[in-house]
């Protein structure tokens, strides 16, 4: 376990008023827990930003699974990222419209490749990557 340091914020009173009501709205034990929690989002973000470190998360796609060769393409595209791909989900949302959800793992830099392949594609009408940190290199 590392060592904990302790340190002054000065803030203005409303910010604090503000973080106040949304450490009781999440249920934060305390401050310092939301603080930790921050910190470590912001950090992530910045590594993933940079093509740094590994990640986990989903992307999230609707489509028109009436455009012509659309669901080829996607599953082509996730076959030529196989190393990242985990697993999927695919539902249907309706007569013309699917949702289809990747678990992804890997480099942070190849994940965004996939997403951006994937929501580029024609047909796509949303996609949405969510990223967060696999928590091993989280201190």
């Amino acid at each position: 376990m590392s060592k904990t340091s302790r340190f002054g914020v000065s803030l203005a009173e409303e910010l604090l008023r503000e973080f106040d009501r949304l450490i009781d709205r999440k249920g934060y034990a305390s401050r310092s827990e939301a603080i930790r929690d921050l910190l470590r989002d912001y950090l992530a973000e910045e590594a993933w930003k940079a093509g740094r470190g590994p990640a986990v998360g989903t992307v999230t796609l609707v489509y028109d699974h009436h455009v012509p060769d659309l669901q080829e393409k996607l599953t082509d595209i996730q076959h030529e990222h196989a190393g990242v791909v985990v697993s999927t989900l695919h539902v249907h949302l309706e007569r013309h419209r699917c949702l289809e959800v990747l678990v992804v793992r890997g480099k942070a830099s190849e994940i965004r490749a996939l997403a951006d392949h994937l929501i580029g594609a024609r047909g796509v009408k949303h996609g949405k990557l969510t990223l967060v940190a696999a928590g091993k290199e989280l201190p």
